[in-house]
Formats: C-alpha cells, sequence, structure tokens
C-alpha cells in the first residue's frame, strides 16, 4: 500500500459543530416487523477543523422498534452533552474521540456513530487521504492478515424487500421480479409472526435458486415459535437474519442447533464485545455490520479483526440512511471478509432518482462502487441538503 499509519495526522481541533435535521421522502413505504416508514429522517454533523470540514450521519428512526434511540434522544445527547465535550477540544486520534464519546456514556451508538463518522472524514479531507486508504492502515495497525486488508473498488448489491402495505403475496412477487430485473444480486425479504412461510415458498417458488435470506428484525421467540424456522428450512435461504430478541445471542445459539440454515446477527451484535462473546459461544457464523448500530466505523474496524481471526462470514448494511451514512459501510463492505452481497443499494430505490445527499448508483450487474474522493465534500448534493434539512443547532468556539 505504501503508507504507514505514522504518515497519517489524526490529531484536530474542533473549531465548530453544525446539525442539520434531514427528512426525505421515500419512493415506497417501507414495512419492517416493528413499524412502517414513509421518510427518512436522519441527522447530519459536520465538524470543522481549520476550514476543513467532516460530514457524519446519525440515522435512528423516530420510534424506537429498532432500536432504543430515537431522532429526539440522539437530539438531545448532542445538545446535552456530547457536543459539548468536543466543542473546541484538540483530539489525538480516531481512538481519543471513541473515548470520549464513550465515557460515562452506555449504549446511544446512533449518536456516536454520526459524531464518530464525521470524525474520519475530516481527517480524510485533511490529509488528502481515501477513507478506503485510511481503513487499510488501520487494519494494518491492529494487525489484520494481508489477506484480509484486500479490497475491491465496488460492493455488490442485494435487495432489502419490506412486507408490502397491502399484505398481499403478490405484491411481494411483483417488486421481487421487478428488483431482479433491475440487476440486484441478492433478494432479502422481511418477515413476521404470521408473514413468513408463505411469501418465503412463493418468492422461492418465483425465483428459483437465486440467492434468498430472510430477516425477522428479532421478532420471533425461541420457545414458542422455533418450528416456523425448521418449516423455512426447506426454502434454502442462505440464512436467517436475526430471528429472535435484539439483545439475545444465546437463543440464536440454541436455534442454530435445531434448524439446518445459518443464523445470521444482525441487531444483538452491537459491539466487539458481545462479538467475542459469540464467538466464545459459538452462536452464530455469519455477521451483519451496520455502522449506525455498533457505533462507529473504528467498532466496525474491531469486529472485522476479530471475524478474521476467528472464520465468520460478513456483510454489510444500512438502515438505510442518506448517501452521507452510507459511505462509511460501503468502504468497509469491500474488503474480502465481506462474503454476501450488502444492504446498501442504489439512492433510486429508496428516495427515486436525485433526491439523495449522495447519490448512490448501482450498475446492470448489481455493483455499487466505492468513491475514490478524499472526504466526501465534493459529492456532497448540497442543493438536496438544502431542500431536504434544516439547520437545527451550531455551535462555534467563540458562542456569544
Amino acid at each position: 500500500m505504501g503508507m504507514k499509519i505514522d504518515m497519517v495526522d489524526e490529531s484536530a481541533v474542533i473549531d465548530s459543530i453544525k446539525l442539520y435535521e434531514i427528512e426525505i421522502p421515500l419512493k415506497d413505504p417501507f414495512q419492517i416487523s416493528g413499524g412502517i416508514s414513509y421518510n427518512r429522517k436522519s441527522l447530519i454533523v459536520v465538524l470543522c477543523s481549520g476550514g476543513v470540514n467532516g460530514y457524519g450521519e446519525s440515522a435512528p428512526f423516530e420510534e424506537p422498534y429498532y432500536s432504543s434511540e430515537t431522532i429526539s434522544s440522539v437530539k438531545a445527547l448532542y445538545s446535552d452533552l456530547l457536543f459539548n465535550r468536543i466543542k473546541s477540544k484538540r483530539i489525538d486520534s480516531i481512538e481519543h474521540m471513541n473515548c470520549i464519546l464513550d465515557k460515562g456514556v452506555r449504549g446511544n451508538n446512533f449518536a456516536k456513530a454520526g459524531i464518530e463518522n464525521a470524525y474520519w472524514d475530516l481527517l480524510c479531507k485533511k490529509n488528502n487521504i481515501t477513507l478506503k486508504n485510511l481503513i487499510q492502515l488501520k487494519l494494518q495497525h491492529m494487525g489484520v492478515k494481508e489477506e484480509f486488508i484486500n479490497s475491491k473498488d465496488y460492493i455488490e448489491s442485494g435487495v432489502s424487500i419490506g412486507i408490502p402495505v397491502d399484505n398481499d403475496v403478490n405484491t411481494l412477487l411483483k417488486m421481487t421480479k421487478a428488483y431482479i430485473d433491475r440487476g440486484y444480486t441478492r433478494i432479502k425479504i422481511k418477515i413476521k409472526p404470521g408473514w413468513d412461510v408463505e411469501p418465503v415458498r412463493a418468492v422461492r417458488k418465483l425465483i428459483g435458486d437465486f440467492p434468498l435470506w430472510v430477516d425477522a428484525n428479532a421478532s420471533y421467540d425461541f420457545d414458542t415459535q422455533k418450528k416456523v424456522f425448521k418449516e423455512l428450512d426447506e426454502y434454502n435461504c442462505l440464512f436467517y437474519e436475526q430471528p429472535l430478541h435484539h439483545d439475545d445471542i444465546i437463543d440464536h445459539g440454541k436455534l442454530g442447533q435445531y434448524v439446518k440454515t445459518p443464523i445470521c446477527l444482525d441487531e444483538s451484535l452491537k459491539s466487539a464485545r458481545v462479538a467475542g462473546q459469540v464467538i466464545e459461544i459459538e452462536a452464530s457464523k455469519i455477521w451483519n455490520i451496520k455502522i449506525q448500530r455498533i457505533g462507529g466505523l473504528l467498532e466496525g474496524l474491531k469486529i472485522y479483526k476479530i471475524a478474521s481471526d476467528n472464520g465468520i462470514k460478513l456483510w454489510g448494511g444500512t438502515m438505510p440512511e442518506s448517501g452521507i451514512g452510507a459511505v462509511p459501510v460501503l468502504n468497509l463492505a469491500s474488503f474480502n471478509l465481506f462474503q454476501f452481497p450488502a444492504d446498501v443499494e442504489a439512492s433510486e430505490r429508496w428516495y427515486g432518482p436525485g433526491n439523495d445527499l449522495i447519490e448512490l448508483e448501482m450498475s446492470g450487474d448489481g455493483r455499487i462502487y466505492v468513491p475514490e474522493c478524499k472526504g466526501i465534500e465534493s459529492i456532497i448534493n448540497f442543493s438536496n441538503l438544502e431542500k431536504y434539512g434544516k439547520l437545527i443547532e451550531e455551535i462555534t468556539q467563540f458562542k456569544i
């Protein structure tokens, strides 16, 4: 790679902070087991140091059906605590930023991710380095084996299909065919109790041996509903994504012994510490990494290191958030240990063409290419930021 870790200056003094709240209408309503969304609200954090800006995104939902955080809770934590911690503060490194955000703060990973990702972006701009190269340097510094520091310049994109608002299997089949025709390399369908075996059977019949898995978003109970997954074994899913409780790893391990289809962890894989426990009890060998859920990109690299040392297969995803929030996982998911198509999808799939803050485009063969920019400011659509967002807080070093 021709770089050493000490060639990157990871320090910065945070001169000012801006916080935008955005709300982009979804092209189609998106329903999972916990709720339905018609718009995508999120928060954009801008950190400034010496005239250099870094952009990050915090993208919980408006209600706490995926995590305990909401847009309102993140805004409050930023205003009441976290922004005050970093304003006018010299940050020595990415690790130092994480320590500042973590001190005395349990959970609140979405809030931490918005600030932490903005700091990574600030360092890319300051050092004139791509995010992928900065990730490579960090992985090298962590002692990750060379074979797992290699990456592609793209990710393969798989589509995540929500539960149709009309709860009609025929609607699901029409959506599935349209997405395959568009070039997506894998189909994932959301399930919940009462919407599981019948839609999976119908989709499998439609698509043949095309890659398929299901995502339950933690909506099933092991003791009373495990037989559903025994029935689903017939349909040759790649894996079952987070079928059980959002904080559970033990019952997922039991379910993995009960069914033949592998189990994938999503909501419950919240940190490198949990990842280590998953290894210890052999609960799952397939993990999803969402930067929002785990509290930032550095935690993603720590999980990547654990996975690379223990034969774990990875794939990446978004919530979805805007293109600003998607860029970090888009970079990380291009690395060799990510072996399944990502839940990073074309912007037009969520928002229609031309409405995202950073437009992610997918090729006809299902590829989304990693931006080669050195800091994302140059690829942000500021007209859309103005159209769909509003500045809700601004903190400067010399506040009157």
